[in-house]
């Protein structure tokens, strides 16, 4: 899977090149901020029309990562949808990949900012999740600890082959872990801004998603740039 694996609270994680997180001791996979209807949002509410594909892209990828984990547990980490509506208007095809992603899975929608998940599909509905000593929730909460959490599409700027490019990744240190989004149409917030700088630890890494998941030191404004 070209994952990289590292431990958190006591336990083994993977952070895969998709943009999931992987827990192999409880069968557990974790995305965030799939933001399924973007493109029918946008052109609901006239903005730029984009092309209609994302969320069968974001279906295929869940699918791929599912089936390469065997994933028992699945915890959405919010903003599944892009807004009520969207979840509403999910084409039939679409809905019955996702309820047959859904079927033998014990699969759990975690509120988001976006949605409070979908009321009308199968699953648990929470606010946050308790696993172990692991809280998953949708935002991050300045002082926690064991936490993972999404809302932020962090991505980090890289020189690669003499460019300068941005690439999402996961961010992880000794408290939390934040995870990219991995909607197919998603922005991202950059390492460097405050929001994450702030809540991220001095040892904090920066693991970039695409083929394989490489773990960096965080990108950082320098300490005269932050004061």
């Amino acid at each position: 899977m070209n994952s990289h694996a590292f431990t958190f609270c006591a336990e083994t994680f993977h952070a895969l090149p998709s943009g999931a997180l992987w827990w192999p001791a409880a069968g557990l996979l974790c995305v965030s901020d799939l933001h399924l209807g973007k493109a029918e949002r946008m052109a609901r509410r006239g903005g730029p029309v984009l092309p209609p594909y994302d969320t069968a892209d974001t279906l295929s990828r869940l699918d791929a990562a599912l089936a390469a984990t065997g994933a028992r547990r699945v915890v959405c980490l919010g903003d599944s949808f892009d807004d009520l509506a969207a979840g509403a208007a999910l084409a039939a095809d679409h809905r019955a990949w996702l309820l047959r992603l859904m079927a033998g899975r014990d699969w759990t929608w975690v509120e988001g900012n976006h949605d409070p998940g979908p009321l009308d599909l199968p699953g648990t509905h929470r606010a946050a999740l308790l696993a172990g000593a692991v809280t998953f929730r949708h935002m991050a909460r300045p002082g926690a600890a064991g936490e993972v959490s999404g809302h932020y599409h962090p991505k980090a700027r890289i020189a690669l082959r003499g460019a300068s490019v941005a690439r999402p990744c996961f961010l992880a240190d000794r408290c939390r872990v934040i995870l990219p989004a991995f909607g197919t149409y998603t922005g991202g917030l950059a390492t460097t801004d405050p929001a994450l700088d702030g809540l991220m630890g001095p040892e904090a890494r920066a693991i970039l998603t695409g083929r394989r998941a490489l773990a960096i030191p965080m990108p950082r404004l320098p300490a005269r740039r932050r004061a």
